[in-house]
């Protein structure tokens, strides 16, 4: 159902502040109208005095230093609230998603604009899959996200479930649960191939200050070749 055009209007400047490029097609998706209308809707925002930007082919994004907020969120605080939006988006109620995905549009809306790039990577490099295994804890997830988004080498003291102790300089990629059992998945140095690393047998890590150059695969793409390769099913 298509919203009154005041409320999308209001809706569409929460959304630029809270991304840092937002597409029309992508704006006309949520909101359940045409691009064209998209088109007049970005028109009367800059006719009014909000400083969007058009980046030709891409998107559209607000002016640096618009509307500062009055709260900042540190780079591990806004890591932590994307990480709970990926596990509630996997919730089977609809209106718990509703609510949620909301609200932390708003949330995302007064993070700084170097972080909103960083949190739409890392969303993207989180998955939440079922799994009967006991439940696990570790203490490595939130340094193990800001590795991810800034490209920085880890150094792991890893015991196998074999009980066998290695140290692995790996290059972390992505993260996905299994039961709120965390596993990382890196390229390993010391074996020179992708491996999956649980986070409740890391002795000890490090994270160090090299970085390495960010992987072009996508998390999808990583499981649909783990599917091909080991027969492991996506969901």
């Amino acid at each position: 159902m298509e919203k009154p055009r005041l409320t999308r209007l209001t809706q569409i400047v929460t959304l630029l502040q809270s991304k840092r490029l937002v597409t029309a097609t992508e704006l006309s998706k949520k909101f359940q109208v045409s691009v064209r209308t998209i088109y007049r809707d970005i028109r009367t925002l800059e006719n009014s005095g909000i400083p969007v930007v058009t980046e030709e082919g891409k998107g559209y994004f607000l002016q640096e230093g618009y509307q500062l907020p009055p709260i900042m969120f540190s780079e591990d605080e806004a890591n932590a609230l994307i990480t709970a939006e990926q596990l509630i988006l996997k919730n089977k109620d609809a209106s718990l998603i509703e609510n949620y995905s909301e609200a932390i549009t708003k949330i995302k809306a007064v993070l700084i604009h170097s972080q909103k790039g960083k949190a739409d990577l890392l969303s993207q490099r989180i998955a939440f899959r079922a799994n009967a295994e006991k439940e696990q804890s570790s203490n490595y997830l939130i340094q193990i996200q800001s590795a991810i988004t800034n490209y920085y080498l880890l150094d792991l003291g890893y015991l196998s479930l074999e009980n066998n102790f290695t140290n692995r300089v790996v290059e972390p990629f992505a993260l996905y649960s299994t039961n709120e059992n965390w596993l990382l998945i890196a390229y390993c140095r010391l074996r020179n191939e992708f491996r999956v690393f649980r986070l409740d047998c890391i002795q000890n890590m490090k994270v160090l200050n090299d970085t390495f150059t960010p992987h072009k695969m996508t998390l999808e793409e990583y499981f649909k070749i783990c599917q091909e390769k080991y027969g492991v099913p996506l969901t």
